[in-house]
């Protein structure tokens, strides 16, 4: 039989429409040759930016239902990744932080990423203060990596974000994990943001222009790409190298007006097979 496939736990949101969430990751990531198992936190029509949405948060005791499932059938012990975004609840934060606890007895090498879903500099927070909280004190110390934007770095290091010493400053001020920040600001070209990966010893930047289209869950399909290439093995430099080419790609495809959803089936192979240059 043949090796079985990296394994990916993602644990965030999920929409019948549309692209946010494991909804955006999930297909991605197996495009690029790993197993992916999806934890949902909602159940969602859509995203909240329509001007309707049916669906609902998924209750905490329901996700720390499915993780515990997951550990009933070993998955804990297999995973080479897990994913977490979206959360909805604080509640939902203690049963991920439990289901990376027993991951980590079973199988010490697993890597815990963390995307702490909070908010955005144009939108304000839309999680409530409990799961900030849950986020700053449960999740990130846990983390081996976190994937925030800038205004929630910002928010978990509680100094703004403005350049890419800012970021190794919040890396260190959150107690040492591993950092990739989106959106953060260019001082010398302010029509371009900087993806910022900070790692003890290494700090990294990847430079991309400004684009008039704002999608929602472009920080759930980058977050994704990292993961899978952590689970195959490539270092972090490389491996966010590889995502935010597959993001450009991703966007470079999106529609003009504001809101509107990326084209990841349609573009799902060069996606996954962009050149970071």
């Amino acid at each position: 039989m043949p090796d079985p496939l990296p394994l990916v736990v993602s644990i965030q949101s999920q929409v019948a429409f549309g692209h946010v969430g494991n909804s955006a990751a999930a297909a991605p990531m197996r495009a690029c040759g790993v197993e992916v198992v999806e934890v949902p936190t909602a159940l969602l029509s859509n995203h909240p930016h329509y001007p309707t949405m049916r669906g609902r948060v998924l209750e905490p005791a329901l996700v720390a239902d499915l993780l515990v499932g997951l550990v009933e059938r070993g998955v804990h012990a297999r995973a080479a990744v897990i994913l977490s975004g979206f959360l909805g609840e604080a509640g939902a934060a203690a049963a991920v932080a439990d289901f990376v606890r027993a991951a980590r007895e079973a199988n010490p090498g697993v890597i815990y990423a963390c995307d702490p879903v909070m908010g955005d500099a144009d939108i304000g927070f839309f999680a409530k203060a409990p799961l900030r909280e849950a986020f700053a004190s449960l999740l990130v110390p846990r983390a081996d990596l976190i994937l925030p934007n800038a205004f929630e770095l910002a928010a978990l290091a509680g100094f703004p974000i403005e350049s890419a010493a800012d970021v190794e400053r919040a890396r260190a001020a959150l107690g040492g994990p591993a950092v990739v920040a989106t959106s953060v600001p260019v001082a010398a070209a302010p029509e371009r943001l900087g993806i910022v990966t900070a790692a003890p010893g290494d700090v990294t930047v990847v430079e991309v222009a400004r684009l008039s289209v704002r999608p929602a869950g472009t920080g759930d399909l980058l977050s994704g790409l990292v993961a899978a290439r952590l689970a195959l093995g490539l270092p972090l430099a490389a491996a966010v190298a590889h995502a935010v080419a597959g993001v450009r790609v991703a966007l470079e495809g999106t529609a003009a007006e504001r809101w509107a959803e990326m084209p990841i089936a349609a573009r799902l192979r060069a996606i996954v097979d962009a050149d970071p240059g």
